[in-house]
């Protein structure tokens, strides 16, 4: 049996619903959440074992390589790094500490992960798979260190891809677009300065940070299809799924930056304040 290690598979999220559609595929799946209580939709489902998994925890990915080890004789087909926060707010509001933990989720998490679970995968000849974001090609204010982290994420796997290819490793980065999650459900934006222009802003900021944006959203279900899809098909490198994914891949390549600028300005409400 194939086997797949999948992180960030809380309820109602990306890893949920991959972790559901490879078990239909007939993988040993190993989802991992910070708290295994928040992976109730995986509680009862055959060939699906549910790890706790801290990306940030040296310890936690060893616990969760040494069962990985043990289930599998060592080999693990595919690791899928889906684990990642978001954030809306300004820079000059955020503290470098939330800034630093940022990156140590959504990049550093990736980075251990990899050198940790690269023996198991070169074993089995598998495949990376790295959750990046529209947002690595997107400069949409108030999103600086979120977007600088997927950005960093989308070309450490492309040159990883490189990399690997002596280990007969894939690495696959997903560019991925709007699609119906619980990453912003709780989003919420602090008081913002009075003596900075962005205040003036703080209602649509408040509307982005909790994902009221009236953008349509892939259902997570097809998002995941097509993932697996691309996975097992064999591709490499970079693919763009999700809603609003073909439009801004679209966009990086063939529109003005000016026009670009303009769209992204009045989306986030920054070009009210200017």
């Amino acid at each position: 049996m194939k086997s797949v290690l999948i992180t960030g598979c809380s309820d109602g999220g990306i890893g949920a619903a991959l972790s559901v559609k490879f078990q239909q595929k007939g993988f040993m799946v190993f989802a991992t959440a910070r708290t295994i209580s928040k992976m109730t939709e995986l509680q009862y489902m055959p060939n699906i074992k549910l790890l706790e998994l801290d990306v940030t925890s040296s310890i936690d990915i060893q616990s969760v390589l040494k069962v990985v080890q043990e289930e599998t004789g060592g080999k693990l087909d595919v690791l899928i790094n889906n684990s990642g926060q978001q954030h809306v707010v300004p820079m000059l509001e955020m503290t470098p500490e939330f800034a630093r933990k940022l990156f140590d989720v959504n990049f550093w998490g990736v980075f251990d992960m990899i050198q940790a679970f690269t023996p198991c995968l070169a074993a089995a000849k598998g495949t990376i798979v790295n959750v990046s974001s529209i947002c690595s090609y997107l400069h949409t204010p108030f999103m600086s260190v979120y977007n600088a982290s997927k950005a960093a994420i989308t070309m450490f796997g492309e040159t990883l891809r490189l990399e690997m290819m002596p280990l007969g490793i894939r690495v696959l980065t997903v560019i991925t677009g709007a699609v119906e999650t619980n990453i912003m459900k709780n989003g919420s934006v602090p008081s913002l300065d009075p003596l900075l222009p962005y205040h003036k802003a703080q209602q649509q900021i408040a509307r982005l940070a909790s994902g009221d944006d009236s953008v349509t959203r892939m259902k997570r279900e097809e998002f995941a299809e097509k993932v697996i899809e691309d996975m097992l098909r064999g591709r490499n490198g970079k693919v763009w799924r999700g809603a609003s994914a073909s439009v801004t891949q679209f966009a990086s390549l063939f529109m003005p930056v000016t026009v670009l600028d303009s769209v992204l300005s009045k989306n986030s409400g920054l070009s009210d304040i200017l």
